[in-house]
């Protein structure tokens, strides 16, 4: 055979290499779509740190392979409808600490923050077989998702950085979470400094008003019964006001659930608390004042009375929440 001259058994050698068979197309195909699948989160994450995505956008940049990078997803329902107050809390914490890897100087790639809200993406609940929000899933760079990948909610809690600690445990991505500043506290106090300032102040010399027992007794006793009536808890969890059922109509203002409330609620057993209190102070008066004999009897019917309606009302209200309970 004759031999081929070296400018064409070069071309040849340089084609050959160039094809490289089947699977070298293949794998150029599948670098091609990694890059832009990879190109397109960037660029969605250049504009908002947690990248919301449908059914389409899931399956095809969580699900699909190829994928070399980790996705971090909170499965949600933040629809005002949809009554999920721990949603908008978990969101709040999601957010802090996707901005905080966004803007952190070590931010790659390598992960990225998403969100599937359950009205823009019921189909991947279903896919998932998911009937709980909010849920945080890990999806690997490699292979699918393990126990391990599920954050553990209610063993966790959703602050920014007990979720900063299982991303570094699942991607070995260490995030350092950044709050915005929150000046409320600090404006609060000053603004109770200058109050009691201002008292002092106009007051002058004359500062008996400290040692007033009934003033420090009615302020402790305000205190006493906003703290009982589940003011606090309104404060952390920011519960609605109240829920309108709509289909019906019909709005609810005591929550069926003895593990929530809502804001009306507080304010009626703050209503009936301090019904009861004003029932024994009445009592107190009765039993101990100098008034004769006719007001005195006057002040104990009106106290028991308001004693027995106003608890009544509230075992009623405690009945309601707690349907096992043996009454």
């Amino acid at each position: 055979m004759a031999a081929l001259p070296v400018p064409l058994l070069a071309l040849v050698l340089l084609l050959l290499a160039g094809c490289g068979g089947p699977g070298a197309a293949g794998q150029r195909r599948k670098e091609m779509v990694l890059s832009e699948k990879v190109n397109q989160l960037m660029e969605w994450a250049s504009k908002r740190s947690v990248i919301r995505m449908n059914g389409d956008k899931f399956r095809r940049l969580v699900k699909a392979p190829p994928r070399n990078y980790s996705v971090i997803v909170m499965f949600t329902a933040l629809q005002p409808h949809r009554q999920c107050v721990v949603c908008k809390q978990a969101d709040e914490e999601y957010q802090i600490l996707a901005n905080s890897w966004r803007y952190s100087s070590a931010f790659t790639n390598k992960i990225f923050f998403a969100m599937v809200d359950f009205d823009e993406g019921s189909d991947v609940f279903q896919m998932l077989n998911m009937n709980s929000a909010p849920t945080f899933i890990n999806f690997p760079a490699k292979g699918k998702p393990k126990r391990g990948d599920t954050y553990e909610l209610q063993v966790r809690g959703f602050a920014a950085e007990q979720l900063a600690r299982w991303v570094a445990d699942r991607t070995d991505v260490h995030i350092r979470v950044i709050r915005p500043p929150n000046y409320a506290g600090p404006l609060m106090l000053g603004l109770l400094l200058a109050v009691i300032g201002g008292l002092v102040y106009l007051r002058g010399s004359n500062l008996d008003f400290l040692y007033n027992k009934t003033g420090w007794a009615f302020a402790a006793l305000c205190f006493v019964l906003a703290m009982t009536s589940g003011q606090m808890w309104n404060h952390i969890r920011g519960p609605p006001y109240a829920h309108k059922n709509p289909h019906t109509g019909q709005v609810n203002y005591i929550h069926g659930s003895s593990q929530a409330q809502f804001v009306a609620e507080t304010h009626i057993v703050l209503l009936f608390n301090g019904g009861v209190t004003l029932g024994m102070v009445l009592l107190h008066e009765a039993a101990t004042s100098d008034m004769d004999v006719g007001k005195r009897k006057i002040m104990c019917i009106a106290g028991i009375g308001l004693v027995v309606l106003f608890f009544s009302w509230l075992l009623s209200v405690f009945r309601s929440k707690y349907h096992g309970y043996p009454y």
